[in-house]
């Protein structure tokens, strides 16, 4: 056979090779815009109409605002974080569940869908706020403030997006453990958008407390304790556990107070009394690290009885 025919012969595979690559990369993406929509979807379902807004230009009925992508109000900060981080963490566990060949491909790709809608939505909605927003130092305070908060999110979801998607077991449990706080809050926000905040079942909120941990120690069953330091996962997701919640009341607090509002000293001074409050043996974080670890023990422990009863059957 001449050299030639070999060449001629061998060129088909990587045309192929090209092609499933391309294919991988087309699909990530969808993946990526289908998982940060559906990660604003809870928002969206409500009408999508921008929150009142204390410094607006024109006296309006809460129905007479503008239409809104993101739920942009100082006393929704919780929910624009739950809303963005939530939509990377989904496209990162679609992209662990399919697994494609061309991973690495297919993990930035769907990572640029969802950084496409995002700023999309971003955009949007800052300008809406723009448009409607008083004049004043303060106003130009709060739009500043509300745009890093919701770019922090947005990195927030891209780092949610490559821990989730990744091939070891121990980042991707690190990155459950990351958004297990957010992922609650976010399907808190599906009842609210359902429902109605005044029709909400008490209940709700209590279910979502304990959420994160099931989450958590779920993660932390599957990703094991072999080898040894896979421990670190657990003490990381553990420690998420215990100050991301705080980290979201402190942020609340200061966000919703109107006393202070504009005056950074007192702002920070606060969220810094509130995080130590919440930090703190009175916080209540005690009991939802103890459900986690217990969760994951009892997993762990489990999945060892399984593994020595199947290797000892003939």
């Amino acid at each position: 056979m001449s050299h030639a025919q070999q060449v001629t012969e061998q060129a088909p595979p990587p045309r192929t090779v090209h092609g499933s690559a391309a294919r991988d990369a087309a699909v990530a993406l969808l993946i990526g815009v289908l998982a940060a929509a559906l990660g604003l979807t809870p928002w969206w379902v409500t009408g999508a109409t921008l929150p009142l807004q204390n410094l607006w230009a024109n006296q309006v009925m809460p129905d007479q605002m503008p239409f809104s992508l993101l739920p942009l109000s100082q006393y929704e900060g919780i929910t624009l974080i739950a809303l963005l981080t939530t939509g990377g963490a989904i496209a990162g566990l679609a992209i662990r569940l399919w697994n494609p060949v061309h991973r690495g491909i297919a993990k930035w790709c769907a990572v640029g869908g969802v950084l496409f809608v995002q700023i999309a939505a971003t955009v949007q909605s800052f300008m809406v706020l723009s448009n409607g927003l008083a004049g004043g130092k303060l106003a130009a305070l709060y739009f500043f403030g509300m745009l890093g908060g919701v770019v922090l999110s947005i990195i927030a979801s891209m780092v949610a997006a490559l821990l989730i998607s990744a091939k070891s077991r121990a980042t991707t449990a690190l990155g459950v453990g990351l958004v297990a706080v957010p992922a609650a809050s976010w399907a808190v926000q599906w009842a609210v958008g359902l429902a109605g905040r005044s029709n909400m079942p008490i209940e709700v909120s209590t279910i979502a407390h304990w959420v994160p941990a099931v989450l958590v120690g779920c993660a932390l069953a599957w990703c094991g304790l072999k080898p040894t330091r896979r421990v670190v996962v657990w003490v990381l997701n553990l420690v998420f556990l215990w100050v991301v919640p705080a980290v979201f009341t402190a942020v609340q607090s200061v966000l919703g107070t109107r006393v202070i509002a504009g005056d950074i000293p007192e702002m920070m001074l606060m969220g810094r009394q509130v995080l130590t409050a919440a930090l703190g043996p009175d916080g209540g974080a005690g009991p939802t690290v103890l459900l986690a670890l217990g969760v994951g023990l009892v997993g762990v422990a489990i999945r060892t009885i399984g593994a020595r009863k199947a290797s000892t059957q003939p």
